[in-house]
């Protein structure tokens, strides 16, 4: 793999997933990031495009993407939430919730969800998935509460402290975080035995992808940068 280059060029056809090549993962965007990068994001990241964005080392993403598989594996899916507040996510983690079994979480994340046994929509998780910690913060304080594990995917410019695990990635992009969490689901699915390593899964990664008319128009400068990366 060529994961620092600046272009494509050193890409190839090299499956990362059965029907999956390399080629077709960057043209998702997952290693592209914003012009911020935190100093807990530095071992993940290279030297910045001439554009001012900073490049994630794709061969860690799926290093940790098949880590945090086994990790949901051992814990067991149906004890394990997996949390979006953004709507470019929200099919990525549906569909993650479809092929595995683990609880989902999209949109507002409700005070008192993890803490509060009283709450109606309580859940109790034993490990929490985040599709980003700069918006999903609410799920990660209740999960750090009760020494909860949080496996997050992480963007250059997001900070790590409270994340047990790091999966590095472009999070706010639709198409590259529909990767992410495919990929993440084939891990998962194989280190829990339901899924043999050259099988095909139920639904592909266009499946796991919010569509861009299903999604409100962007406003802000972030949102922007977000439109560029994809």
């Amino acid at each position: 793999m060529s994961e620092f280059d600046d272009d494509d060029a050193g890409s190839s056809d090299k499956m990362v997933a059965p029907g999956f090549s390399e080629k077709a993962l960057l043209a998702t965007g997952i290693r592209i990031g914003t012009p911020v990068r935190t100093k807990t994001m530095e071992q993940f990241t290279a030297r910045p495009r001439p554009d001012g964005l900073h490049m994630i080392d794709y061969g860690k993403t799926l290093q940790r993407i098949d880590t945090a598989g086994r990790f949901i594996a051992a814990t067991g899916a149906k004890n394990t939430v997996v949390y979006t507040s953004r709507e470019h996510g929200a099919m990525a983690v549906e569909k993650f919730c479809d092929l595995t079994g683990a609880m989902r979480r999209i949109g507002r994340f409700m005070p008192g969800t993890f803490t509060n046994p009283l709450y109606p929509g309580h859940l109790d998780a034993e490990l929490v998935v985040v599709a980003d910690p700069m918006s999903d913060t609410q799920a990660m304080v209740e999960a750090g509460k009760l020494g909860v594990p949080v496996i997050a995917v992480c963007d250059t410019d997001n900070v790590t402290d409270d994340i047990d695990l790091v999966i590095p990635g472009n999070n706010r992009g639709r198409k590259s975080i529909a990767a992410i969490f495919w990929l993440l689901a084939r891990a998962t699915l194989v280190h829990s035995g339901q899924l043999a390593e050259d099988q095909p899964m139920k639904y592909g990664i266009e499946d796991f992808e919010t569509k861009a008319e299903e999604e409100p128009r962007p406003e802000g400068p972030e949102e922007r940068i977000s439109e560029r990366r994809e």
